[in-house]
């Protein structure tokens, strides 16, 4: 049967803070626009890609990319299941931010820049070689402005305090918070179940695993309050019934990395005007001993990167 309130508590928490004041941005003279609406059994957002938060400067010395008006229409299920399995990523959007700006989490940044090489940069340890601005966020070739970690501007804009407030949708329509929520019915910080591999890197760059490529993190499960998607089942503000739900935290993987839902493809896949590898990805590494976890039907869980433009 399908549950008619839960997606009517989605678009009204949209409404709410699309009537807030919230949609003018003050990063530069487009304003931001976004909007929501239900048709059937999906979700629709329609944005033009520009944050309702001020921006870092781009072009910048890291990243040459300017940020231009986009067409973007998402479309989601309003009544996201479980499909029992985990979906990796391969080339697409994780999700879409409430204020219609994409939710990202892998850079297409290789070793050697090979993605046959097999080993992908953690964008958070480039060093500042990406551009990344306050809002973890920056610049695709296209112009697209798309956050890879916490949406902190948009963080701001909702205010503090208690459980987080709704960030966005993941393609496969469950809801997405940024770190706070609820453990053992009480609010706390969600962390992350990945850790860094003990040892050397047996191929690519070698050395000690440090966290500088995706690779080098795998996946223990019950190490942190999340699971291999960086979610958990929970109750929070718009599902007082409980629901899925997918949490950014500030430690890898950051945005999730895979979806336990069916992913839409509408509005999601990425726009690449070079991408070489955006195909055949394999997923991160995981599992207690250092090999990669196994979801619910035995496969490899999530991807380590989503390949896409530069970035």
């Amino acid at each position: 049967m399908i549950n008619h309130s839960k997606s009517k508590a989605l678009i009204k928490a949209f409404l709410i803070f699309a009537t807030a004041g919230s949609c003018a941005a003050t990063a530069w003279a487009v304003t931001s626009r976004v909007d929501f609406s239900r048709s059937g059994d999906s979700i629709i957002i329609k944005s033009n890609g520009i944050a309702n938060h001020a921006t870092g400067a781009f072009p910048n010395p890291n990243n040459p990319n300017r940020i231009s008006v986009q067409n973007h229409r998402f479309v989601v299920d309003a009544t996201p299941e479980k499909t029992g399995r985990l979906t990796a990523m391969r080339g697409s959007l994780f999700g879409v931010a409430i204020n219609g700006v994409p939710l990202d989490p892998g850079a297409a940044e290789w070793y050697n820049d090979n993605p046959r090489s097999g080993w992908s940069y953690d964008p958070f340890r480039m060093k500042g070689r990406l551009g990344l601005d306050a809002n973890n966020a920056h610049v695709q070739p296209t112009g697209t402005y798309h956050y890879h970690g916490l949406p902190t501007g948009l963080m701001t804009e909702q205010g503090s305090g208690g459980h987080s407030r709704l960030i966005g949708l993941a393609a496969d329509g469950f809801p997405i918070y940024a770190q706070y929520g609820y453990t053992n019915r009480v609010i706390a910080e969600q962390t992350s179940s990945y850790r860094i591999r003990f040892g050397t890197r047996d191929s690519g760059p070698g050395g000690l695993y440090d966290g500088t490529f995706v690779e080098d993190y795998y996946y223990v499960e019950g190490a942190g309050s999340l699971d291999a998607c960086n979610g958990k089942d929970t109750v929070t503000p718009e599902y007082p019934n409980g629901t899925y739900a997918y949490f950014i935290t500030d430690e890898f993987p950051y945005v999730p990395r895979c979806w336990v839902g069916t992913p839409s493809k509408t509005g999601f896949e990425k726009q690449r005007p070079n991408n070489p590898g955006a195909n055949g990805q394999r997923p991160p590494p995981g599992g207690s001993n250092g090999q990669r976890p196994r979801s619910g039907n035995g496969n490899p869980p999530p991807p380590g990167r989503d390949g896409g433009g530069r970035g």
